[in-house]
């Protein structure tokens, strides 16, 4: 008889999610998220004039901050043929090249890392010894060995106040954290080095959206005039801070973060690059356009479809049919008017609220009904996954470059077949081989 195992709400990520799972003979049988909370942004814009509709969208989160606007100005774009100026498209990959490095350095270091890095071990730490491995790493300039004992004495001092804070309740000290001491040290002061080095990234998406999170945009272009020797345009200064910030991001991406993940990929390679494989098909809508959105073979992150992990073809996608995408609700907590069983596509899909599941404090959901605030997505029926390491599958099976030699000398580096980007460890690199790749190209 299987066991329910409920993990309410599950953290480090930006927003509210339960996972439900059943487990048998100590291991996983079935598995069940549910998003535990509307957002309604469909009702939120609905007859309000197009040209706002970026505001409010990009409310939906604020950690991935700005992808959410840029999505929606598209979209507005494409409805009316709209074609923007070069130098917006510009201005607009740059900024989305930023926030995937921001992105997914803080999901690496902040949200992640904490499953790979035993912070009370790096206390064990020799800080002489941590440096060499540090130096052998990279010609990162932070690596010396007074560097290294100064923060292994404020770590100290923080874990022997008792007061962890953002490190409490942490399984330290587990045998399947396989890290030395030294290896423990360089990641926790990475760590902390990535909190810092967040808030300067940021600054471009302030000299060109106003402000972040949440910067502007602007439908048919971007809200900011260029001009080299206007003080309250985008003038010398500003375009020299926002190049002096790109460099300091590529440093920090080569010299720390690939560092760091190669390092921690070695060591557990052995069982994280046989786990986590998730669904077999991988989506990818195309990204970085060099001019118009919307154009086919014009983009520097390419679009297709993967099925089955089949690396030898890519099936051309058509986001526009609604016989290829479409929207499905019957485990969902809305209703369709033409029923719940109806697949839609998101341009004719319904918002109307229908929460018929138990309510709070409850011991498990009814997961053979509806059970979740998440619609589920499909291309032709098939269930896709999307995000980072579906666009490097896809670029990779295209035989895109610089993307595929990329991963095979990162494969070679780690002695693995191609099959392990099938994984968690393959999610994982994923994310640090795409943030090298919008780092080189900002």
């Amino acid at each position: 008889m299987s066991e329910r195992i409920v993990v309410d709400p599950l953290t480090r990520i930006e927003g509210h999610l339960r996972i439900e799972a059943d487990i048998e003979n100590g291991k996983i049988k079935d598995a069940y998220s549910s998003g535990t909370m509307v957002r309604g942004i469909e009702t939120i814009v609905k007859d309000r004039d197009p040209r706002d509709a970026w505001v409010f969208v990009g409310r939906v989160c604020g950690v991935c901050t700005s992808i959410h606007s840029l999505c929606s100005v598209r979209a507005v774009e494409n409805a009316f043929d709209i074609v923007i100026p070069p130098n917006a498209q510009m201005v607009r990959n740059i900024m989305t090249a930023v926030l995937y490095m921001h992105d997914h350095v803080v999901h690496f270091y902040q949200l992640h890392a904490l499953d790979w890095v035993d912070v009370v071990s790096a206390l064990k730490a020799d800080p002489a010894e941590a440096s060499l491995l540090a130096q052998k790493l990279s010609p990162w300039p932070k690596s010396s060995t007074g560097y290294f004992t100064a923060l292994k004495e404020r770590l100290t001092k923080f874990v022997g106040s008792g007061q962890l804070g953002i490190f409490a309740n942490g399984y330290w000290g587990h045998p399947a954290y396989k890290l030395t001491p030294e290896q423990n040290l360089i990641a926790v002061a990475h760590y902390l080095e990535a909190l810092e080095w967040q808030k300067e990234i940021v600054k471009v998406h302030a000299v060109f959206g106003g402000k972040n999170p949440h910067p502007n945009y602007l439908v048919g272009g971007m809200p900011c005039s260029i001009d080299l020797n206007e003080a309250n345009a985008i003038n010398t200064e500003r375009l020299d801070l926002v190049k002096q910030k790109l460099r300091e991001a590529k440093t920090f991406i080569d010299q720390v973060y690939i560092p760091d993940l190669l390092m921690i990929a070695n060591v557990y390679k052995d069982e994280w690059s046989k786990l986590g494989g998730g669904v077999k098909n991988y989506l990818a809508y195309g990204d970085f356009p060099m001019y118009e959105y919307g154009e086919t073979d014009n983009y520097k992150m390419p679009r297709g479809i993967v099925l089955d992990r089949d690396l030898s073809k890519v099936h051309p996608v058509d986001a526009n049919s609604p016989e290829e995408i479409k929207e499905y609700i019957y485990h969902s907590w809305y209703n369709y008017t033409q029923g719940d069983k109806a697949g839609l596509h998101p341009y004719d899909g319904e918002t109307n609220l229908n929460y018929t599941g138990p309510r709070p404090p409850y011991t498990h959901l009814n997961v053979d009904d509806k059970y979740s605030w998440i619609k589920t997505p499909r291309w032709k029926e098939e269930p896709m996954e999307v995000g980072p390491l579906a666009r490097m599958i896809v670029a990779y099976a295209a035989g895109k470059e610089p993307q595929k030699s990329l991963i095979d000398d990162t494969l070679k580096q780690l002695d693995l077949p191609a099959e392990a980007l099938f994984s968690t460890l393959g999610r994982t690199a994923a994310r640090g081989l795409e943030t090298k790749l919008t780092a080189d190209w900002a």
